[in-house]
């Protein structure tokens, strides 16, 4: 009878560092990079009034954190950003271990829809240009989708007003706009954000 090295499938418990499992060069990382040093979360913070009374508050850095890196790879659903926040490595590094229930996950998302937008100004999402470091990236831009400014600005205004008539309900937008912060992150993780700098 032949014979097998032996496996173990129950309890192992290794050492893990949290700070070690955002790796330089993922969506993780420049998620975190570009939520705690370039985002200016006060108008999230001026919510809460809990400083001398009150119980303590889920920190709006780590819950936008969550919520945009679970978007990133499709979970939508407040139960299930809450359990990987209770199981997966990453969800655990990125939130500090502070395992945010579902319902704290929902109310967050949902109070997102008046204070989204002033993160789209802050140039995450929008019709800024991201230039790192002075570099410039190719692209693979048709002519169709090229012109001068005035080209371009126009059509930006049509497509906005566009938008506008299709979002117009307040979950959608802050859903949508959630995923077009994702994508840009995305994007800005790729072209190495935040190790440029020295991070």
């Amino acid at each position: 009878m032949p014979r097998y090295k032996p496996s173990d499938c129950h309890a192992l418990m290794l050492p893990v560092v949290l700070s070690e499992q955002i790796v330089p060069g993922s969506f993780a990382f420049a998620l975190s990079y570009l939520v705690d040093q370039e985002l200016d979360l006060s108008a999230l913070d001026s919510r809460f009034k809990n400083d001398i009374t009150g119980a303590s508050a889920y920190d709006p850095r780590v819950m936008l954190k969550i919520v945009l890196l679970a978007y990133s790879q499709g979970l939508i659903s407040s139960r299930s950003i809450a359990s990987v926040c209770a199981r997966n490595v990453q969800f655990i590094a990125i939130s500090g271990d502070s395992q945010p229930s579902h319902a704290h996950i929902a109310k967050f998302v949902v109070s997102l829809s008046d204070q989204i937008q002033p993160l789209f100004a802050q140039g995450l999402i929008g019709r800024e240009m991201f230039a790192i470091d002075r570099v410039k990236l190719p692209s693979n831009a048709s002519k169709e989708r090229s012109g001068t400014h005035e080209e371009l600005s126009h059509r930006a205004e049509r497509l906005d007003k566009a938008a506008d008539k299709i979002l117009a309900q307040a979950k959608v937008r802050t859903q949508w706009s959630l995923y077009c912060m994702v994508h840009n992150i995305e994007k800005l993780s790729k072209a190495g954000i935040g190790q440029a700098r020295g991070q």
